[in-house]
């Protein structure tokens, strides 16, 4: 198969992977607040998800480089329907620390499958040419989409069918894909020349050290509101229902994904305009504007800021992401790329449990808007790690 094939192959797989990890997040968090978990409570049943995708990624990159991408990819599928298929059992058995061990099964899988998605990205395209802006942002963009409607898809199935069913519907939809993966997917895929050694782990350039600092504290800005503390205050403060939820946090993560996908032509992806590290600090710096903003204007209206102020950052965002996303394969070794790729998503999944920890916590004690004045405070750390690397050819 072309290139472009096997980029199809990849990209199909990573949209199914996507759904089910969207719809499960949703199917937890709504299962467990309904079963009147308190916020915290449901911020622990994704400490393990987070933690594990820091060894993943770290230990995943190595193993790709080493084994090509098509066996840590099929891997995470696997992992995934394990994952899903646990949480079938009674309701009464689906204690705090079961249910924390499988979702450290999805955080492995999910890892392992957006490393060697991404990863193989760098096998696949050519950048002289701005081929791979584009790839990766409408590789991320269109996953972020479908998250959104993995969401929506959760909150839905839910509301329908039940915990259980639904459970068992996204084993199915993902049991496809890797029949797909097992049967077309190149071997050789990602497979670097020279076996890197396992202590060539943590050997980066400066560049990918940064720019991995800097997503630990963007991405921790996100979840810090976005993981529990906007679906509770959704349910709690504002009454809305399973499904409203799922639907307006749908429209967002894809919303998000669609700005991602479009980041190449908003940011301009001909090569003498190709984003540096330069544009991703000062994208950073007028992220962070957002939620100040948001948190000053809540403490008077609550509904609309909401509604409209996140949308806003929605779009900001994105192109934050996208630029992140770009730049770390970008600078990413050629010769199994995955290695650098995975440290950088190690770095990505701290934040994430940094931030999910912090969601419940901080929103428990201070409310949405100590949430958002803390995402602030990340956002301008993000920024500031950005403009210390130092703008280079890439």
């Amino acid at each position: 198969m072309n290139p472009i094939q096997q980029y199809a192959i990849v990209t199909a797989n990573y949209w199914a992977f996507t759904l089910t990890d969207g719809a499960l997040r949703m199917l937890v968090l709504l299962f467990f607040y309904q079963q009147g978990y308190s916020p915290f409570e449901l911020a622990l049943l994704f400490v393990l998800y987070e933690f594990f995708g820091i060894v993943t990624n770290l230990l995943g990159g190595w193993l790709g480089a080493r084994l090509g991408l098509k066996v840590t990819m099929d891997v995470g599928l696997i992992l995934q329907i394990v994952a899903l298929l646990m949480l079938t059992l009674n309701p009464d058995w689906l204690t705090v620390a079961y249910v924390m061990v499988a979702q450290a099964l999805s955080g492995i899988a999910k890892d392992l499958n957006k490393m060697s998605a991404k990863s193989s990205i760098k096998s696949l395209a050519n950048d002289a040419d701005g081929t791979l802006y584009k790839w990766v942002a409408l590789l991320t963009g269109s996953k972020n989409a479908l998250k959104g409607v993995g969401f929506f898809i959760g909150g839905l199935l839910l509301t329908t069918i039940g915990f259980e069913n639904a459970l068992y519907s996204l084993a199915g939809l993902l049991s496809l894909a890797l029949l797909v993966s097992l049967l077309f997917l190149d071997n050789r895929l990602g497979q670097a020349k020279n076996k890197p050694k396992f202590t060539q782990l943590f050997s980066k350039s400066p560049a990918i050290n940064g720019l991995s600092a800097a997503r630990f504290f963007l991405f921790g800005a996100r979840d810090i509101w976005f993981v529990v503390a906007l679906p509770v205050y959704l349910a709690g403060v504002l009454g809305w229902s399973h499904a409203e939820i799922g639907a307006y946090l749908a429209l967002w993560i894809i919303g998000y994904g669609l700005i991602q996908a479009m980041a190449p032509k908003l940011t301009g992806k001909q090569a003498k305009t190709l984003p540096t590290s330069v544009t991703a600090m000062k994208l950073a710096f007028a992220l962070a504007a957002i939620p100040v903003a948001m948190g000053l204007v809540l403490q008077f209206e609550t509904k609309w800021v909401l509604l409209v102020g996140l949308m806003v950052f929605a779009v900001a965002f994105a192109l934050n992401s996208a630029v992140h996303s770009y730049l770390i394969v970008a600078y990413a070794d050629a010769d199994g790329a995955s290695k650098d790729v995975g440290f950088y998503y190690m770095a990505n999944a701290g934040g994430r449990l940094a931030g999910t920890l912090l969601s419940g916590y901080v929103y428990q004690v201070g409310g949405m808007e100590a949430c958002l004045f803390l995402a602030a405070a990340f956002v301008v750390i993000a920024g500031a790690l950005a403009g210390r690397i130092a703008p280079q050819e890439i």
